[in-house]
C-alpha cells in the first residue's frame, strides 16, 4: 500500500493582523475609560456645590479651570475659603465675657501693672490677677499694707457685679518662718488669702463666690537662691474661674459587670 504523501501548509504571514485588531481595540477601551473618568459633569458639580454651600453657609468652590463640552468653553471657579468650626455660642460669650474681665482689672490695675507689680493673664481656667506681696504685706506679715487696700477694692468693684467663682492663693517663698502667729509657711500664706478675701467680701462681693487657699512656698515662679527670686514667690494670686463646661467621664470599677 502507497503512503499517503504529507502536503505541508504554506505559512500564513496576515496572522499578525489578528493580535494587532486585538491590541488596537483593547487601547481604544483604554482611553475610552480614562476620558470617561476625567470628563467633569458642570451640572453635576454645581448642584453640590450649592448643596455643600446650603450646609455650611459659605462658598464650596475650588480654584481651577473645568471644560465644559457642550459650550466648547472653560469654567473659571473661584478658591474655597478655609473652612473654620465655629465654636458653640455659649462657649464663644463665655470667654469674651472673660475677656471683659480681664480689659476691666488691667484698666483699674495699669499702673501697678507697667511697674511690675501685677501681672493679668488669661488662660482657659480663668483670669488671674498676680500680686507681689510686698505690694500687700510687710516681711513675714499678713495685714494689708494701706496703699495696697485701694488696688484690692478697685478689684472688688469690678468682681462684685460679675458671677464667676473667685480663688484667692497665697504664696512664700521657701526661707522657713517660725514665731508666735505663723508655725510655718503655710499658715503664713493661709492668712494672706484669707485677709484678701476677706477685704474682697467688705467691699460687696458675694463670700460664696469666694475660695481661699494657703499654698505655702510651693509652685514657685522664680529661683529661691536670689533675693529677687524670692521676693517673685512671695505673692498672692487671684483666679477668676470660667464657666467653660467640663464633661464629666465617670471611672468604671475595675471587674464590674458589663
Amino acid at each position: 500500500m502507497a503512503r499517503k504523501k504529507y502536503i505541508e501548509e504554506p505559512d500564513n504571514h496576515e496572522r499578525w493582523l489578528v493580535s494587532y485588531a486585538d491590541f488596537m481595540t483593547l487601547l481604544f477601551a483604554f482611553f475610552v475609560v480614562m476620558y470617561a473618568i476625567s470628563s467633569l459633569n458642570v451640572g453635576k458639580y454645581k448642584v453640590l456645590s450649592n448643596s455643600l454651600t446650603g450646609a455650611f453657609g459659605t462658598s464650596m468652590t475650588t480654584l481651577g479651570v473645568i471644560p465644559d463640552p457642550k459650550l466648547n468653553q472653560t469654567s473659571v471657579l473661584e478658591p474655597i475659603p478655609s473652612i473654620r468650626p465655629k465654636p458653640p455660642e455659649p462657649l464663644k460669650k463665655e470667654r469674651e465675657k472673660m475677656t471683659g474681665v480681664a480689659r476691666d482689672i488691667l484698666g483699674v490695675l495699669e499702673p501697678l501693672v507697667r511697674e511690675g507689680k501685677v501681672k493679668v493673664t488669661q488662660t482657659s481656667r480663668g483670669v488671674a490677677i498676680e500680686i507681689n506681696a510686698s505690694l500687700l504685706f510687710g516681711q513675714g506679715e499678713a495685714k494689708l499694707n494701706v496703699e495696697s487696700i485701694q488696688a484690692l477694692k478697685a478689684i472688688a468693684e469690678v468682681l462684685k457685679s460679675d458671677n464667676h467663682a473667685i480663688q484667692v492663693e497665697g504664696f512664700t517663698d521657701n526661707l522657713p518662718i517660725k514665731n508666735s502667729v505663723f508655725p510655718s509657711n503655710w499658715e503664713l500664706s493661709a492668712v494672706r488669702a484669707s485677709t484678701v478675701a476677706r477685704l474682697f467680701m467688705e467691699s460687696g462681693v458675694d463670700e460664696a463666690r469666694i475660695t481661699a487657699v494657703g499654698q505655702g512656698p510651693k509652685t514657685p515662679v522664680a529661683a529661691n537662691d536670689t533675693a529677687e527670686g524670692r521676693a517673685r514667690n512671695r505673692r498672692v494670686t487671684i483666679t477668676i474661674l470660667s464657666l467653660l463646661p467640663d464633661t464629666p467621664i465617670e471611672v468604671p470599677v475595675p471587674g464590674a459587670n458589663r
